[in-house]
């Protein structure tokens, strides 16, 4: 349509929302449907942190704040990126916004120009190249190997960056692989990026405590100190604290980065919601103890669902470090038939034929740059993810 902007045609809708939304409307029609889709956790956000949210109500806290957030949430992320991190940031080196997402897209708006570049590692989030593109730059994906844990290899950066090269996005632990950088990983990267001072790191750290030993997380501006001054920490409340209707994320970087971003907000979305602040504020000052139980559950989900699609002819399952998802490669399946007698050409027809057969919505690896895979988020019951490693077992037997 003609009145459409040309940069809309550079994006396309979320692959994983529309995923979720098609089996959303299958169980309207009745079909039993077990959607691995979505990535949110399944517990009850905490009740500490529901509490202050319904005393902040009663407190009349409803109104505008500062744009960039409450001082007493950014005094809050402050400490727990000193306490947790060891990174050390002012009040105008922080901003809340809504959700993650708002963080990366204020950043991303404020500093490419036409023709920059953003590296992105394969697998990756679905909406790290299309919030690049619609912003301006170019999307260049970089990319990974199972057999490295999905991580970014330096001299496959090295390979990669020109004078146009503006920005490197890591995300650890990884959507959707799981895949975890160490502090060697980070500083390994980091070397190559001391030689390259006109790119710039944004360290997507959303998942940081869903990570399992013996990967240990370390924050990008923790293990590589030289490349703070240019490095934007990405992080939030949705993830560990199953808080992700709040839309509460968070960034910390350089002061004129931090101000630049503050300016796209105040243009666009202005404060994020004033109770769901005060809600983040109990998160990070509260107790902590429900990290520890849901990073057990989480283990022990993972471990169940990678051996499960483990022993499923023609599926193979790398065993992620962290986040609740993981990638298998289904390339063993490709170009058999499925009961419907539809070809298995790649990814995408594997899960519409799952989707169709058994009930079981995922997501193509396709939509995240890795071709031949598919992506399950295992933050849904253990009862729940046994029937659907059996309907998926069932699937693949079938096929002819």
């Amino acid at each position: 349509m003609s009145f459409l902007s040309a940069a809309l045609s550079r994006v396309r809708p979320s692959p994983t929302v529309a995923i979720t939304a098609q089996a959303a409307a299958m169980r309207a029609e009745g079909r039993d449907v077990i959607a691995l889709s979505a990535g949110e956790p399944d517990f009850d956000t905490p009740l500490h942190v529901r509490e202050a949210a319904k005393a902040a109500i009663d407190r009349g806290e409803t109104r505008y704040t500062a744009p960039d957030g409450l001082p007493a949430l950014k005094e809050a992320i402050r400490e727990k990126l000193a306490r947790e991190n060891g990174l050390s940031y002012a009040m105008d080196e922080v901003i809340a916004s809504t959700g993650g997402k708002q963080v990366i897209f204020n950043a991303l708006l404020a500093t490419l120009n036409p023709g920059d570049e953003v590296l992105i590692p394969a697998p990756y989030w679905v909406s790290y190249p299309d919030m690049a593109r619609l912003c301006g730059g170019e999307a260049v994906i970089l990319p990974t190997r199972a057999e490295d844990g999905f991580r970014l290899r330096p001299e496959t950066l090295a390979a990669a960056l020109t004078p146009r090269t503006k920005w490197l996005i890591l995300n650890s632990p990884g959507n959707p692989s799981g895949a975890g950088y160490t502090a060697a990983d980070c500083a390994a990267l980091a070397a190559v990026l001391e030689r390259a001072p006109h790119v710039w790191v944004m360290s997507d750290e959303m998942y940081e405590h869903i990570a399992y030993a013996p990967f240990r997380f370390v924050a990008f501006a923790a293990a590589a100190p030289a490349l703070k001054d240019r490095t934007l920490t990405v992080n939030g409340v949705s993830k560990a604290y199953a808080m992700t209707g709040w839309r509460i994320g968070y960034g910390a970087g350089p002061r004129a980065l931090i101000g630049a971003m503050r300016t796209v907000q105040t243009q666009s979305t202005t404060n994020p919601s004033s109770v769901s602040q005060w809600a983040a504020i109990a998160a990070l000052t509260g107790p902590q103890t429900h990290l520890a139980e849901s990073v057990a559950a989480f283990r022990r989900r993972r471990d169940a669902v990678v051996a499960a699609l483990s022993a499923t002819p023609g599926l193979s399952c790398p065993t992620p470090e962290g986040a609740f998802y993981v990638l298998p490669s289904c390339e063993g399946a490709l170009g058999r038939r499925a009961p419907s007698g539809a070809r298995l050409d790649d990814d995408a027809a594997f899960c519409a034929e799952l989707l169709a057969a058994e009930g079981v919505a995922t997501v193509p690896g396709s939509a995240f740059g890795h071709p031949g895979a598919f992506r399950i988020s295992y933050a849904a019951c253990d009862s729940v993810l046994q029937e659907a490693c059996a309907r998926i077992g069932r699937f693949c037997a079938a096929l002819t």
